[in-house]
């Protein structure tokens, strides 16, 4: 567990009040969403030592392939060695700083090919790994190592696909880290995925406005009629986690084959990895502290979220299939994606409400509803940092969507489901 040097600047009764259990928690004050400091603060101590991802393996598929991005404030490279793995590093000469390759803001692409890297200003040169491999006129220098002023490294290691990277030289593995979900998709394999689809969209919201959007479906029967046509609001489970991560899954009801425009149906194969279980439902895991996996059985999308500031982010959403799938005659996403692309965008607005109304100075913190514990389990986790005491706090569970609450309930008729839950949970409570 990563431990914040210094503890959040938030009132420490406002921290433990999110820490009681669910039934009595209280959520952040509306600070939280806004306060200057308190966003300079996640900025260090979250954002730049926690793993993160920013993107997949297949885009620098070739030695010498790059993309250019920034995480946490550092102008950095990812690119694939001779070795033929990833290597990320700090986008600065070793002479005198220059930046060594121009992107989007010089009017250039932020990813490309190179063999050599070559500094523009004194043409110090390296390879795809950060070696420098050529530094003229250092040959008679005294104390000068040329192994001693290869490119700053970052750490970079991936799983399913996925590239993660953290600025902590003193992070666990990324699979330490990632903990009991490494399991949880063992039987899945992302990394042949390839994208279908990509939107980016600009919110006017906070960061954790938008993951505890994506944590509950409380707001869906008003917010999400299409989506609650096919996994109502109030059916489904939370996952168990001992990582750094949270999930949970609704059911898909009815004929519903998975979420789309055309009722959920579609002709498009299964995900690798997938059983009956699985290919029934939706299943949802915000994965610390701003990666979205969203898994259906025919798709998985993904949300990275970027926190520009206390009230912007900028939200990366992908749509990955596998590639034989999109090579089929018949094949179409636009179901799937213009079903998301329209969540999304009724998500964004009501987020963007929030971050409006939650500006005021009166406004005191809110609390939890029934269907809000997996909200508060994401909470717990931003509260946990913000405490920087060593503390993971246990989560709560509401009835009727704890794990194994929805064991053996037939979900082809959501009013039936209902019923036979409630009945669960009654005979659960007679002595």
């Amino acid at each position: 567990m990563i431990i914040a040097k210094r503890p959040a600047p938030l009132d420490p009764a406002r921290i433990a009040a999110v820490r009681r259990p669910f039934d009595e928690a209280d959520m952040f004050p509306p600070q939280v969403f806004h306060d200057a400091a308190l966003f300079a603060w996640e900025s260090e101590e979250i954002f730049r030592h926690e793993w993160r991802c920013v993107g997949r393996d297949e885009e620098t598929p070739n030695v010498g392939s790059y993309r250019l991005l920034e995480f946490a404030g550092e102008q950095v490279i990812i690119s694939r060695g001779e070795d033929m793995q990833l290597h990320a590093f700090i986008n600065a000469c070793r002479h005198r700083g220059a930046t060594l390759i121009e992107g989007p803001a010089d009017g250039r692409s932020d990813c490309g090919e190179a063999k050599k890297i070559v500094c523009p200003y004194h043409a110090w040169v390296y390879g795809p790994d950060g070696k420098l491999q050529k530094a003229k006129h250092t040959e008679d220098l005294k104390r000068f190592n040329p192994g001693d002023y290869d490119l700053v490294p970052l750490r970079c290691e991936t799983w399913q696909g996925f590239v993660f990277l953290t600025l902590d030289t003193d992070a666990e593995p990324l699979l330490t880290y990632l903990d009991d979900l490494v399991d949880v998709f063992s039987r899945f394999n992302f990394a042949p995925l390839r994208r279908a689809k990509r939107e980016v969209y600009e919110v006017a919201a906070n960061w954790k406005i938008l993951v505890e959007n994506y944590s509950e479906c409380y707001h869906c029967p008003g917010v999400h009629p299409q989506l609650n046509a096919l996994t109502p609001y109030d059916l489904g489970e939370d996952i168990p986690a001992r990582g750094w991560w949270k999930g949970g899954w609704q059911p898909l009801v009815g004929e519903a084959l998975t979420m789309g425009l055309d009722k959920g149906s579609h002709e498009r194969p299964w995900l690798h990895g997938m059983t009956e279980t699985d290919a029934k439902r939706i299943q949802y895991f915000a994965v610390w502290p701003n990666l979205l996996l969203s898994l259906h059985p025919d798709y998985l999308m993904v949300h990275m979220i970027e926190p520009l500031g206390p009230g912007q982010s900028r939200v990366v959403c992908d749509w990955y299939l596998h590639p034989d799938t999109m090579k089929r005659p018949d094949y179409d996403f636009s179901d799937a994606h213009g079903f998301w692309d329209m969540t999304n965008r009724q998500d964004w607005h009501v987020c963007e409400l929030q971050q409006r109304g939650t500006a005021s100075q009166q406004l005191p913190p809110g609390r939890y509803t029934e269907l809000e514990a997996s909200v508060q389990a994401f909470d717990l986790m931003v509260a946990d940092r913000y405490a920087a005491d060593g503390v993971r706090t246990a989560r709560g569970w509401a009835a009727g969507l704890a794990p194994g609450d929805m064991e053996g309930i037939d979900f082809s008729d959501r009013q039936a489901a209902r019923a036979a839950i409630a009945a669960k949970l009654a005979a659960a409570e007679l002595p």
